[in-house]
């Protein structure tokens, strides 16, 4: 259990910001990547990962971390994940992050 509370206070140290609100979801990348073709599907799976996460939180400002964003790249641009557990955190600033979920 702490080396689970430890990984967790390193990725707020990293980032540095004071927790309001936080949520876990898992999104369905494929609903948008079923119709896409090629060179364009890991780029396609970020946007819509900032949408599907602006839509559930109601605020346009989102930001994703590079970790999340190089598990979204990891295989390539043309074979991204079909679904992405992440941890979305409201910040005392109103910015939302999108950080890795530590299982």
């Amino acid at each position: 259990m702490s080396e689970e509370k430890k990984a967790d206070e390193t990725i707020d140290e990293k980032y540095d910001f004071d927790i309001v609100e936080e949520r876990i979801y898992t999104v369905p990348l494929w609903i948008k990547l079923r119709r896409t073709h090629g060179l364009k599907r890991a780029k396609k799976a970020a946007k819509f990962l900032r949408e599907f996460v602006a839509r559930h939180m109601k605020n346009p400002n989102v930001k994703i971390s590079t970790e999340v964003n190089e598990q979204i790249w990891a295989r390539g641009i043309r074979n991204p994940p079909r679904r992405i557990k992440v941890r979305v955190v409201r910040t005392s600033e109103e910015e939302i992050w999108v950080l890795p979920l530590k299982e």
